[in-house]
């Protein structure tokens, strides 16, 4: 049931078998229909990472989530089609923030005939097929993707050079999704994860990105939201169903984000 549950939310339609075509079918697949946001954040909810919540929020809802939930919820529908996958701690930007950035973020490993491979939805952007955890650059299409290895058990993937992180180093040590469910990023209302609404979602062969009022289609072009009207409608092309929320939440939603946008352009004119 819920393996039919999240292929029919993936609208998943080929067979399903625990081998690589399947894998990078259902990794390509995942990105292109479920975004990353964190509007339950913005209108304080809590966020659960038992199993019946996940399937509830992806397959029911039909939501996305922040990267806990978003491959919280991808293992569940991998090892429901019979891969052997480990959730691992993660660290986005360790490369330049330190050490306390761990368990900001988490990855999946997927051992597959002999080969470990990197699956990751939980960063706006992400790669959309997984990449193989050996040394070396990886193509998909024309930007490259580079894994390092740092040590015995940890690495580090290198994300395009137009991506919104530089880097997310990953552990390779097992780990279970519940055990991050007390983190500041998802209990904190200082949570850099909360300051500011967001969704990111790949649409049409590009990326779309939306920051509190500003969206972004593709490479540079911008457009500044102005009605509520126009912000629901950018949710459904974001694929992030309005009925979920009731007309009171979302222009509590549409409200909150007038500060973040101002606080925004006021940082933009400070760096400039």
């Amino acid at each position: 049931m819920t393996l039919d549950a999240f292929l029919d939310r993936l609208e998943y339609r080929e067979p399903i078998r625990p081998d690589l075509t399947t894998l990078r079918n259902l990794h390509r697949a995942w990105r292109f229909r479920v975004p990353y946001e964190n509007l339950d954040l913005q209108l304080g909810r809590t966020l659960l990472l038992d199993p019946e919540a996940l399937t509830d929020k992806f397959t029911r809802r039909r939501r996305g989530g922040l990267c806990y939930e978003m491959n919280g919820a991808l293992a569940l529908l991998l090892r429901a089609a019979g891969f052997d996958v480990t959730v691992v701690e993660a660290a986005v930007l360790r490369s330049t923030r330190g050490e306390g950035q761990w368990g900001n973020h988490i990855a999946l490993l997927v051992d597959l005939d002999g080969e470990t491979w990197l699956a990751d939805t939980g960063i706006g952007d992400a790669f959309l097929e997984p990449l193989p955890v050996r040394d070396g650059t990886y193509r998909q299409g024309e930007l490259p993707f580079r894994i390092e290895r740092l040590d015995g058990e940890t690495w580090r993937m290198h994300h395009h050079p137009g991506g919104t992180v530089e880097s997310c180093d990953f552990r390779t040590a097992p780990r279970e999704v519940t055990e991050f469910a007390e983190r500041d990023e998802i209990r904190s209302p200082d949570s850099p994860f909360a300051r500011v609404l967001v969704a990111q979602h790949h649409r049409d062969g590009r990326e779309l990105a939306l920051r509190a009022r500003t969206l972004k289609r593709g490479d540079g072009e911008r457009h500044t939201l102005s009605s509520l009207d126009e912000f629901a409608e950018t949710l459904r092309e974001f694929r992030i169903p309005v009925e979920d929320f009731g007309a009171a939440e979302l222009e509590a939603l549409w409200a909150k984000t007038e500060g973040q946008h101002e606080a925004w352009l006021s940082m933009g004119a400070r760096r400039a």
